[in-house]
């Protein structure tokens, strides 16, 4: 089987696991023969797509490419965005051991997975790298680089649901909510989970995104920082979850402020990943 028919099914793997948590969500957490199929399905999506990342990686290989990483290019890079998703929810629900945390992640995976593999304007042709990208910091940077964005992601769709309940509490007087916003865990530990992603994510996207990034900059052209558009826009994302941290260290921010943030972060990254490539011409258009 090729990497392309692994992928491709990986896109229904992804919308079956997003369906499943939403059911959850809707239905309520008492099913555990659900929440299992949910887990499962969601463990072997995230089995496909890596068996596709590695299977497209030794493709390029048989076809002489020599240096190559399977996340060079806007297709493959969502695909990885989507894969380290999949990931970074998987191991939230271990720690947690809440699986309505799947309904508010788990559609990222999937609309990222489906965009890479139905948006006509991405090539998923296997192309030799362009020389400025045939370097080991390639895979440093982008690696941390997507963790990082995945991280902001989830933390996204955790501060929706955070903004959801917190909306359903107030107007309801039931500090635990009513409905389906019972069954989400308590403001409290979405705040905490809000937190630690965007913490986490953080760390990943200054070490991969900025500190990797300029010393491939450096190798590949010879300067560290030059005011490319994706560099800029990396400094301000950064900022904004810098500013995030730092509120919530030294003012003692949560709650809605904190969520608030989390989604103008994700917009920024949003726009940091996609729209600079696209709206902006740079070092980077070839992304």
């Amino acid at each position: 089987m090729e990497s392309a028919q692994l992928l491709n099914l990986t896109t229904f793997a992804y919308l079956a696991s997003a369906i499943l948590y939403v059911a959850i969500l809707i239905f309520g957490t008492k099913n555990k023969t659900m929440g299992l199929i949910a887990t499962l399905v969601t463990m072997g999506a995230l089995l496909l797509s890596t068996m596709g990342i590695l299977l497209r990686w030794n493709e390029a290989f048989k076809l002489g490419f020599g240096y190559y990483a399977p996340f060079s290019n806007m297709y493959e890079s969502l695909v990885f965005f989507a894969w380290c998703i999949a990931l970074g929810y998987l191991v939230l629900e271990y720690i947690y051991k809440n699986q309505t945390l799947g309904a508010f992640a788990m559609p990222f995976a999937f609309v990222a997975q489906a965009f890479a593999e139905y948006w006509p304007q991405w090539n998923q042709d296997l192309r030799p790298l362009l020389p400025a990208l045939q370097s080991n910091w390639l895979i440093a940077h982008v690696i941390a680089s997507f963790i990082g964005y995945a991280a902001f992601a989830i933390a996204f769709g955790m501060a929706v649901m955070y903004l959801a309940k917190a909306r359903n509490v107030d107007r309801s007087g039931n500090p635990d909510g009513t409905g389906l916003f019972a069954t989400l865990p308590p403001l409290k530990v979405i705040d905490d989970v809000i937190y630690k992603t965007i913490f986490f994510g953080f760390v990943l996207f200054t070490v991969g995104g900025l500190i990797f990034g300029a010393i491939w900059a450096n190798s590949a052209w010879g300067t560290y920082w030059s005011w490319d558009p994706k560099e800029t826009w990396s400094l301000i994302t950064w900022f904004v979850y810098a500013a995030t941290l730092h509120v919530r260290y030294t003012r003692g921010w949560s709650g809605k402020k904190i969520a608030w943030l989390a989604v103008l972060g994700f917009f920024s990254t949003v726009f940091t990943y996609y729209g600079v490539n696209f709206l902006l011409s740079g070092l980077h258009s070839y992304g």
